[in-house]
């Protein structure tokens, strides 16, 4: 069993920053990368953004220049800090955990989703 626990989400608004914080718990050794994926109602998944292990990052390209994300091995988790949020990033925010192998990820879990709201 693995388990992802998201926290962090909520109503901010336009130009503000907001930190999500995702926590990995479980049969988790197994597992070499973390991340971000989100979904804005009416339209799928997708990337925000993964990190390794060793500190390789991937970003969604129209993301990269305002999120950023880290992690905490010792602590099994993942950090996304968003700056500069606008309406558009409004959705529900999903942490993942898997592994990358030769320039792959392979994503095994999700998370529960925490929403994120961007409005005045």
């Amino acid at each position: 069993q693995v388990q992802l626990v998201e926290s962090g989400g909520g109503l901010v608004q336009p130009g503000g920053s907001l930190r999500l914080s995702c926590a990995a718990s479980g049969s988790i050794s197994t597992f070499n990368a973390m991340g971000w994926f989100r979904q804005v109602p009416g339209k799928q998944r997708a990337l925000v953004a993964w990190i390794t292990s060793l500190g390789r990052t991937d970003y969604a390209a129209a993301l990269e220049a305002r999120f950023t994300i880290t992690s905490d091995n010792a602590k099994n988790a993942v950090y996304l800090q968003m700056n500069s949020l606008t309406p558009e990033d409004t959705a529900v925010y999903y942490c993942v955990i898997g592994s990358y192998d030769s320039g792959t990820y392979y994503l095994t879990h999700w998370g529960q989703g925490t929403q994120v709201t961007v409005s005045s």
